[in-house]
């Protein structure tokens, strides 16, 4: 039995998704596909636009086998925390062959030559890029200095840590390295457009040109080609029950956080320090909305993106005391079970039998079976970020807060 596993978000799934796991069974000759995603929050620092049953059983239906729920401190986290956490999830259940991730590159060798240099930071390295950032380059530009430096040899593949996705694959293979697992890493082209790309044209579209698409329009038939039939019937089923949650839908709930804590400050929260924090505070009288308020607090060396993945760090109440915890810890606790295919039914019992963390199906049971202190306060704010959700659903659609412990794992 062989496996690869595919570490995503699917905010939401689209035909580029479903291209990729394909493509990562055919490239590894695996008979399973194992996906981590992110649960009703991602990196971007944004609810997702679906909640996560919706995108695990759009995934179900075309090609993955079994999804797990990336924990929140690693889905909202970095580059680096996104790719650890979910690296170490991957390689302790103990059935995962291999690790499949786009990539704009698209070339393993160039990526891992990357991952090499930038994981073993020699002093002159450090030394260059401290200098650099205190003559007021931002990190990128100070890391890409010193490489050209330092490592003069990859001067002509810097290029290659100017796209999101190569970035994120060269995590992935800094976190295989520094865990020394088996797990082998495979890079797919990237197909279509660009990750930052907001046109519907492409025969692959972005992620984000569906988003916006779906937030700017009164009905989601307009993203319909880019949406394999079954994940598109989904969405048609629950457009304006439950989805679209968009950025903006925070809005009242960050005001309310910030308020309620500007008296003590910010700093503690993950990446959070004590000028990011004074800048809040001092910025707050213009809070008019969410998205609006994130463009005011960027800066030259603070982009709107991680301005709003510290919001949503203080919301979510992620700190960066527990999150070091965490990492000093091998990351994970458990691997919380979103669904899974029937005829998967082999893998799930390979899981329960190597694994080496609890492999969690129903949330009654946890305090069972998850047995230390970091693993139940990991899995404590897993639960309270869906429960925020849940309630963005509830004020947006009305109805009834949906409870975590109710929702079944999804076997379509």
């Amino acid at each position: 039995m062989k496996t690869v596993g595919i570490i995503a978000e699917y905010n939401p799934f689209h035909n580029g998704h479903a291209y990729q796991i394909a493509e990562a069974k055919r490239m590894t000759g695996a008979d399973y596909c194992i996906v981590v995603m992110s649960g009703d929050f991602v990196q971007r620092g944004t609810p997702a636009i679906m909640g996560k049953f919706l995108r695990a059983q759009a995934a179900l239906h075309n090609g993955a086998d079994l999804v797990l729920e990336l924990p929140v401190y690693y889905a909202t986290g970095s580059a680096e925390y996104f790719a650890s956490g979910a690296v170490a999830l991957l390689d302790r259940l103990g059935v995962t062959d291999a690790l499949c991730f786009g990539s704009e590159c698209g070339d393993i060798q160039v990526l891992t030559a990357l991952a090499d240099v930038l994981l073993d930071e020699s002093p002159q390295f450090q030394k260059i890029l401290k200098q650099q950032m205190r003559d007021g380059a931002t990190y990128p530009q100070a890391r890409n200095y010193a490489l050209s430096v330092t490592a003069p040899q990859l001067s002509g593949a810097l290029s290659v840590m100017q796209t999101p996705n190569n970035i994120l694959g060269l995590e992935y293979l800094k976190a295989l390295k520094r865990r020394g697992c088996s797990i082998r890493p495979c890079t797919l082209p990237r197909t279509g457009a660009g990750y930052h790309n907001a046109s519907l044209e492409a025969a692959y579209s972005s992620a984000l040109a569906i988003r916006e698409s779906i937030s700017s329009r009164e009905d989601i038939r307009y993203v319909k080609e880019q949406i394999p039939p079954s994940a598109y019937e989904i969405m048609e089923e629950a457009y304006q029950i439950t989805f679209p949650i968009l950025p903006n839908d925070l809005s009242p709930l960050v005001l309310y956080k910030l308020l309620s804590e500007m008296h003590k400050g910010f700093a503690g929260y993950l990446d959070v320090d004590k000028a990011f924090s004074d800048r809040l505070i001092n910025l707050l009288p213009s809070y008019t909305d969410y998205a609006s308020f994130c463009d005011l607090v960027k800066t030259k060396n603070m982009t709107f993106t991680r301005v709003s993945r510290n919001l949503l760090h203080i919301l979510l109440g992620i700190t960066g005391r527990e999150m070091d915890g965490f990492a000093k810890d091998d990351y994970v606790y458990y691997a919380r079970l979103l669904g899974f295919k029937k005829e998967a039914e082999p893998l799930l019992g390979a899981c329960k039998e190597r694994s080496g963390i609890p492999l969690l199906s129903r949330l009654s049971k946890a305090d069972t079976v998850v047995e230390s202190e970091n693993g139940l306060k990991m899995l404590a704010a897993d639960i309270r970020a869906s429960s925020i959700y849940s309630l963005l659903v509830q004020q947006k659609f009305t109805g009834r807060l949906q409870s975590e412990y109710r929702q079944p794992v999804i076997v379509p």
